[in-house]
């Protein structure tokens, strides 16, 4: 289920036209690395792993809309963030590949 929806994220990543070569790049890189975190995770920690990878993909379709709403992706990515939230101290490089997405994607041009 985790694999899937990161594997949806890539996709439209890879699809959409609402941000730059650079960006998309940028995004797909720190997929693959959030996506080996949430694997390791899965293995101990799977329903959590399993909101990571949802608030992710909700994160993603907010952000690249045509036509975004502010308030959506705000509320998406709020949740991301608290998903990961218990996990500073024993995730600490899950926290910061999920901070740095969430940056990513507040900063297309919202």
């Amino acid at each position: 289920m985790i694999k899937d929806t990161l594997e949806k994220i890539e996709a439209r990543l890879q699809s959409t036209e609402a941000i730059s070569e650079d960006k998309r790049g940028e995004l797909q890189e720190l997929l693959a690395k959030l996506k080996s975190e949430v694997d390791e995770l899965s293995k101990t920690h799977s329903e959590q792993a399993e909101s990571i990878a949802g608030f992710t993909e909700m994160s993603a379709h907010e952000a690249t809309r045509e036509q975004q709403n502010p308030q959506l992706l705000k509320l998406s990515l709020d949740g991301l963030a608290s998903s990961v939230e218990e996990f500073e101290k024993s995730h600490p490089k899950l926290v910061q590949i999920v901070n740095a997405i969430s940056n990513t994607l507040s900063n297309l041009g919202i």
